[in-house]
């Protein structure tokens, strides 16, 4: 029997990168994937293309995170398509680096709204159907930079922190009801976003990590699994760095 036969995901911010991964690894085990992204495009659909093919229900929802109402109405309609929610996985996150004496208020804002509070919405959202089933297991995706800060992510390493904190709140206030939380806090992971880099910034980056190299997303989503599944059913309100023993 697969890992996460016969469960529901709903996974954020899904159509690309860590999201993508962790759609696909869930997916794999035998989930069924509600995904949600501020547009649906070609990258959403081709996702939804990918999970159909593995035999397991899928849709993707159009939903901006950071927007409260749109993520209750959109779980309620999640409900409605698949009538369970057992997995959350907080993912959907931007990025507006600077540094602080040059961020606006906008750069602050904008990064709180959709990597901190689009996280609570969802729990929001999802705790209630989660203590009607007795259980669940919600992940969210912090950083390393919310552990040790970084210069220039004051907003981004601020939310991620933030989350840390949520993931250990909730995990006390929903413990009695079955429903764990906990946090994967990744590294330097080779993505669209940081392919892109030039080459001499990834080796910088490099130089900072003891295994001496960037992970991959499927290295998240591993965890992610891990998780998710009943191979963690007596961990909740814990951190884990998925980042080569870059925070050390």
């Amino acid at each position: 029997m697969k890992l996460l036969e016969g469960k529901t995901a709903l996974i954020t911010g899904a159509a690309r990168g860590i999201g993508k991964a962790v759609a696909l690894k869930f997916a794999f085990e035998g989930a069924n994937i509600a995904f949600t992204d501020l547009t649906i495009d070609e990258n959403g659909k081709a996702l939804e293309k990918e999970i159909e093919s593995m035999g397991v229900k899928v849709k993707g929802y159009t939903s901006d995170a950071a927007n409260f109402d749109e993520t209750h109405i959109t779980v309620k309609e999640i409900m409605n398509e698949f009538g369970r929610i057992d997995i959350l996985v907080n993912n959907a996150g931007i990025t507006r680096d600077g540094l602080m004496l040059r961020m606006n208020e906008q750069q602050w804002d904008s990064v709180i709204q959709v990597n901190l509070k689009s996280a609570f919405n969802f729990i929001h959202a999802v705790t209630p159907v989660m203590m009607k089933q007795k259980g669940g297991s919600i992940i969210n995706m912090s950083s390393v930079v919310g552990i040790s800060g970084n210069a220039g992510q004051a907003n981004y390493s601020a939310s991620k922190a933030g989350l840390i904190g949520l993931t250990k709140s909730v995990a006390k206030e929903f413990g009695s009801r079955g429903i764990r939380a906990n946090a994967i806090a990744p590294g330097f992971i080779i993505t669209e976003m940081t392919a892109s880099l030039q080459e001499k910034v990834r080796h910088e980056w490099e130089k900072m990590i003891p295994l001496r190299r960037g992970g991959t997303t499927e290295g998240v989503a591993n965890v992610s699994l891990f998780l998710a599944s009943d191979l963690s059913s007596y961990m909740t309100g814990q951190v884990i760095s998925v980042c080569g023993g870059m925070n050390m």
